[in-house]
Parts: structure tokens; C-alpha cells; sequence
């Protein structure tokens, strides 16, 4: 089950997030849609890195009955990358959404070999999203 908390304007379905989120955990996951302002401040506080960012996972301690985390996602990039990229904004929020549970359930990117981008991008074929995330992360 996905706690959405939307605090921009923009609205998106969370039907297909709901069933990406089903299958890879059973546990609650709060999602957070804000700007690159609090984003920034979110990223500064946490991080450390005084910039915005297109999304950030926060998990929780692994205990019975707890939520898995929160991700939090900036709709300024979710805008960006759909134009830049070429594809809608519901879609681009997929990817970013996918992106941030990956990190919830331990995945890292950063210091993993490969296996974060292999989950991606089957997350990725299975659902018929664009190949975007994959080639942006590639390197």
C-alpha cells in the first residue's frame, strides 16, 4: 500500500505504482511528491548535498509491522525528465518511483555491480515503461 502525500498541483494515478510496489513488497511505503525547493532542503538536511534532486529513499529499521520507508520525489524533475527524455510524466514518475523502492529494499547503485540496474530493468520490460532510466544510469 502506497501513503501518498502530493504537495504540488500536479496529479498522478498510482494505480500501476500500486502494483509494482505489490510485487516486490508486502509492507507500506510513504511517497512524497514536492518541488526542487523542498526537495533541496530535504537532500541538505539528510545528505548533506545542497542541491535538488530527482528522488531520495529513506528506509525504515526493518521491524514487524513498520512501513518499508519513504521516497520522496521532486515533480520539477519528473517535468524535466519526461521532456527531456521523451516520454509522458506519469511515466517518468514510474521510473523515479521504481528508482527510490529499489533503494528502499537495499539496492544500491552506487557500490553494487550491476544488480540495482539489472532489477531496474526488468522492472522496467515487465511494466512496458520507457528505457530511459536504464540508459541515464548506464556507465
Amino acid at each position: 500500500m502506497i501513503d501518498f502525500e502530493n504537495r504540488t498541483e500536479t496529479t498522478f494515478s498510482l494505480e500501476l505504482l500500486e502494483r509494482i510496489a505489490n510485487t516486490l513488497s508486502n509492507k507500506e511505503i510513504e511517497l512524497i511528491l514536492t518541488d526542487n525547493e523542498e526537495i533541496r532542503t530535504i537532500n541538505r538536511d539528510f545528505r548533506q548535498k545542497d542541491q535538488p534532486t530527482d528522488v531520495l529513499s529513506f528506509p525504515y529499521e526493518a521491524m514487524p509491522m513498520t512501513p518499508l520507508g519513504s521516497i520522496v520525489i521532486s515533480v520539477d524533475f519528473v517535468k524535466d525528465g519526461s521532456q527531456n527524455f521523451g516520454h509522458s510524466e506519469a511515466d517518468e514518475f514510474t521510473l523515479l518511483f521504481i528508482h527510490g523502492l529499489l533503494h528502499l529494499l537495499g539496492f544500491d547503485h552506487e557500490c553494487d555491480s550491476g544488480e540495482m540496474r539489472e532489477q531496474e530493468a526488468s522492472l522496467i520490460r515487465q511494466y512496458h515503461l520507457p528505457e530511459s532510466l536504464i540508459v541515464r544510469t548506464e556507465g
